[in-house]
């Protein structure tokens, strides 16, 4: 199937505080969060001098994938500027008839799958009859591309623990949590584990825990645990000394990232008493951008892989 485009649809974050609030009532649009709530989440803005670090690294894979591929390299937001709908729109003005769109997710959910479908659709239906078509490249957890960058950041934060106490320290793997409901409807859980294990193997490293972070709902609602704050505490009882987190259920840094890991558990190890390491994100580490390149260059040659289906992760049920 050859395409003319490739489009990049994120999550979108601000770069400035004046955009901090508009921003995040378009996330919660049509959501029952008390403003309160939104308020308190605006405040962890505040010790980044009000940016998201999501757009520059969008910025940065773009850049990366552009010296990789031939085909124009669009981007579109689902929360802040570029926003998805005006990206569509430039792209039937540009002429494009058929993209290929990739979503800076790697795992299988409502969330991080399923709603950019919707978005995509809903764009092409703002656009208009001329909206190209887009397919969207399914989640890549399981690539050796993307399985090898993570590895590579483990072993480099690996590298900072001293050699006589490396083999000891845990390695703790770390994903946004999501609602029971939600989980019961993917393969989000089982995904993360599996990249876990191959992600450790590959590092040489056997001491790991799967945790999770970024909880947003209602306390009466179950979602995926232990929670990092708490399995850290747990961890310190434990008589652990060093810690390796890595945000394995992330593509790239953002705000959560850096707030719910370097802020908070990095303030949680030292009430604790425990060396903190943070490994990077993928990013633009050279296996990831080769493995985004070689699966758009499979795409262009014809090759009949899966795209995402249909009905592939639904919403949960209210």
């Amino acid at each position: 199937m050859r395409y003319d485009a490739i489009l990049i649809v994120s999550f979108g974050g601000p770069e400035r505080r004046e955009d901090v609030i508009p921003f995040l009532e378009n996330v919660l649009r049509g959501r029952n969060v008390p403003r309160e709530r939104m308020l308190e989440v605006a405040g962890h803005y505040d010790h980044f001098d009000g940016s998201s670090p999501i757009n520059r690294q969008c910025r940065e894979l773009i850049g990366a994938l552009r010296e990789r591929v031939s085909l124009p390299v669009y981007w579109g937001n689902r929360n802040w500027h570029p926003m998805l709908t005006d990206t569509v729109r430039q792209m039937a003005a540009d002429g494009v008839r058929r993209a290929l769109a990739i979503a800076t997710s790697a795992y299988s959910s409502y969330s991080g799958c399923r709603q950019y479908i919707e978005n995509i659709a809903a764009a092409r239906a703002a656009a208009g009859p001329t909206a190209p078509e887009i397919d969207k490249l399914p989640p890549f957890w399981r690539h050796t591309g993307f399985i090898w960058a993570n590895a590579d950041r483990v072993g480099a934060a690996l590298a900072l623990i001293p050699e006589e106490r490396r083999r000891a320290a845990r390695l703790v793997y770390t994903a946004h949590s999501i609602p029971l409901s939600m989980a019961a409807n993917c393969r989000y859980e089982e995904q993360l584990v599996e990249a876990a294990r191959r992600v450790s193997e590959r590092a040489a490293h056997e001491e790991w825990d799967l945790v999770w972070q970024s909880r947003s709902g209602p306390p009466t609602q179950p979602w995926l645990e232990p929670d990092i704050l708490d399995h850290l505490r747990v961890l310190a009882e434990n008589g652990v000394r060093d810690v390796v987190v890595s945000p394995l259920g992330f593509l790239s840094d953002h705000m959560e990232v850096m707030y719910d890991l370097d802020y908070e558990a990095a303030a949680r190890c030292r009430d604790l008493g425990l060396n903190f390491v943070r490994a990077q994100t993928p990013g633009t580490h050279p296996a990831v951008i080769a493995m985004l390149a070689g699966l758009i260059e499979e795409r262009q040659s014809g090759a009949a892989l899966p795209l995402c289906a249909p009905d592939c992760c639904p919403a949960p049920r209210r």
